[in-house]
């Protein structure tokens, strides 16, 4: 757990991004925001607000990986994306491996009285939340 402020966790896709926050200790990870990705690139100005809000100390992203652990061209995309983060807001970035963190949050969700829109709708902010967790437990690529 970062000292100075919360964690925000990132789980970049083509066309969303799922946030969420750690905040305390022994609290677990919570969704905070599905953010629109696409040509145009990220919601920079929804994501300007979270950061601004929630202060945090350090982000963290999850870098895809194949499951040899290899990097294959999603994973340049993301760390393209970091790299704007760090310039953008100057925060400490965390790498996480997050191989299998959208099926596990499938599955958590399933187990959730969720309509599947429902689901759907949270699926980006649960994965971030898987991220976190993998930080928590120390999962580095």
């Amino acid at each position: 757990m970062p000292e100075g402020g919360p964690a925000i966790g990132l789980d970049f896709g083509r066309r969303r991004i799922g946030v969420a926050i750690l905040g305390e200790v022994g609290l677990a990870p919570q969704g905070l925001a599905t953010l629109h990705n696409g040509p145009g690139g990220p919601d920079w100005m929804a994501l300007d607000r979270i950061i601004g809000e929630w202060k945090p100390a350090c982000l963290v992203l999850g870098l895809p990986l194949h499951m040899d652990g290899t990097e294959g061209p999603m994973a340049t995309v993301v760390r393209r994306f970091g790299a704007q983060l760090q310039h953008r807001y100057g925060l400490p970035l965390h790498w996480v491996d997050e191989r299998l963190t959208s099926h596990a949050a499938a599955l958590a969700l399933r187990d959730c009285d969720l309509s599947a829109k429902k689901r759907r709708r949270v699926l980006d902010q649960a994965a971030a939340c898987e991220i976190l967790s993998t930080f928590l437990d120390g999962g580095k690529p």
